[in-house]
């Protein structure tokens, strides 16, 4: 990577809601899908007409938009290809495709020659020999698979053309298959996971039987939970930010299209921070307390380093819990404030109560947990609770106005989650 070429931050987009959030939380680029080839069916996904709008939004913002055509296509899939690469280029007017399938890459050579194209992690791109392979075909951008480590990346990075970006996973899900190649959902569910529609059932847990002894389930115990021989830990780099920058790595990408807004919002919050920290000054890098605590409070398995310094062989990243880990529990998001009234306009997710303590998570800055003061109905009818999904509500806190965008949640801790102080 050039001295004068800045890392990206990279934010799943998995509806036009997690498209406006992350902007506002810091993100360079997002990645995203229409309704049909791409690979995360189950997140809300654009129309036609919300990929028009999330990506002029996003380009008013100065935000880069990448749509995903990263199935491995079938027959069927190529009668709608040509229409469908047409509309991200010129109508919708992407700022680059992500593929994995030869052919798909055909057609939009064909079709618009001029699309910038990245290379999916589907992919399974491992050495340099490939990366170039790609680059020459017209590829500008390689998703590295999520096995390859940070020591390769460096050898990579010297082998390939300076103007060929590599770009990798730094937080979220990893796959128990080789860069995503699974058939667990094909076989067990009928989804087909390499068209988009994993189930993943390599979260669930498992047992064996003995064939003559069909009615007898016997679980493979690794703890009183038993074993899930399937699901791998998630990755979380933030402790090592510096390693990935000065490895040459041009994107960092946060996974999660088919998670929630706050995880999205909570991830690009921490990674624009640790990325802006460390251009300010590379020797004085040390990771924030608060961002660990944010981390922390997302959906999300044990953490873990990924690849980047084992090799599958060495380590295979297993997580022997079933349970995910998710002590945030959102209550609304702020949509505005009336000022007349000195009130906080808040969309209502789950339901929260006057006297409540919550905490907050804003675009910019940090805010210590307030009280509800008081609540009112959308008629400024004073209530006691919010009970009713998606209810637009008013409260009254004290202190500064929180920010459209922030979330106001709260967890199971007794002391109520407080956020660590700066430097604590």
């Amino acid at each position: 990577m050039s001295d004068t070429r800045r890392v990206e931050v990279l934010s799943p987009a998995g509806d036009i809601e997690k498209l406006r959030t992350v902007i506002e939380y810091g993100a360079d680029a997002v990645y995203m899908s229409g309704k049909s080839f791409g690979l995360r069916t189950f997140s809300g996904n654009f129309t036609r007409e919300e990929m028009v709008e999330g990506i002029s939004f996003a380009h008013s913002r100065g935000v880069k938009c990448y749509v995903t055509m990263n199935i491995l296509a079938t027959e069927e899939d190529l009668k709608f290809l040509d229409e469908e690469i047409d509309f991200v280029a010129h109508t919708a007017k992407a700022d680059a495709v992500l593929v994995s399938d030869p052919g798909i890459f055909a057609h939009i050579r064909k079709v618009a020659p001029d699309l910038e194209i990245h290379i999916s992690t589907q992919a399974s791109v491992t050495n340099s020999a490939a990366c170039r392979f790609w680059y020459d075909q017209g590829a500008r951008r390689i998703v590295l698979a999520r096995e390859v480590s940070l020591a390769q990346i460096r050898k990579i990075r010297e082998e390939i053309p300076s103007d060929c970006q590599i770009e990798c996973f730094v937080h979220g899900a990893m796959c128990v298959a080789y860069s995503g190649r699974c058939l667990l959902s094909n076989y067990l569910t009928g989804r087909r996971s390499n068209g988009g529609s994993c189930a993943q059932p390599c979260r669930w847990g498992y047992s064996v039987v003995e064939e003559k002894r069909p009615d007898t389930v016997m679980p493979v115990e690794q703890d009183e939970r038993g074993t899930y021989i399937f699901g791998s830990k998630d990755i979380c780099m933030i402790e090592h930010v510096p390693e990935m920058i000065s490895s040459g790595i041009d994107s960092l990408k946060i996974e999660g299209r088919i998670k929630g807004a706050y995880y999205a919002a909570s991830a690009t919050k921490v990674y624009r921070e640790a990325v802006d920290l460390y251009y300010s000054d590379p020797s004085a890098y040390a990771v924030d307390d608060r961002w660990t605590y944010l981390l922390d409070k997302v959906v999300h398995r044990d953490y873990d380093t990924g690849f980047f310094y084992q090799s599958p062989s060495e380590d295979a990243k297993i997580d022997s819990s079933k349970s995910y880990n998710k002590p945030a529990f959102v209550v609304g998001v702020v949509t505005g404030y009336d000022e007349g009234r000195g009130l906080i306009e808040v969309t209502q997710k789950n339901k929260f109560y006057k006297g409540d303590v919550l905490n907050v998570l804003m675009p910019k800055g940090y805010r210590d947990p307030v009280i509800v003061e008081a609540l009112y109905d959308e008629k400024y009818n004073e209530i006691d609770s919010c009970p009713h999904p998606e209810m637009k509500v008013y409260v009254k806190i004290a202190g500064d106005v929180i920010p459209p965008y922030s979330f106001l949640s709260r967890d199971g801790d007794k002391d109520g989650g407080i956020l660590p102080s700066a430097g604590s």
